[in-house]
């Protein structure tokens, strides 16, 4: 099996404010990480990522928040993409973004 795209979407939440979220299935796990897909979920606020979910090769399922890091637990696409929305919420609550 190929790498299959699943999505890769940008959806714009705001002036200047969008996320971006680009999925793709692989044929075996990214090293470091325990799935079968590889992942990049970004919300870029004027033009600087505010906040990343992805899983890199040999760090494994991790999160960007500023530039803090901190890793995460990979259940499945659907509670990734509910968890990065969340967090897409909660930023744009506390950076006050409709």
């Amino acid at each position: 099996m190929k790498a299959k795209l699943v999505f890769d979407r940008r959806i714009v939440l705001s002036e200047g404010v969008f996320a971006e979220l680009v999925l793709w299935e692989v044929p075996s796990p990214v090293p470091a990480s325990r799935h079968g897909f590889k992942y990049r979920l970004a919300l870029i606020a004027n033009g600087v990522c505010v906040l990343r979910y992805d899983n890199e090769s040999g760090k494994g399922d991790h999160v960007h928040i500023g530039t803090a890091e901190r890793s995460y637990v990979f259940v499945d696409v659907d509670r990734l993409i509910a968890d990065f929305m969340a967090d897409v919420k909660r930023w744009n609550d506390d950076n006050g973004h409709p």
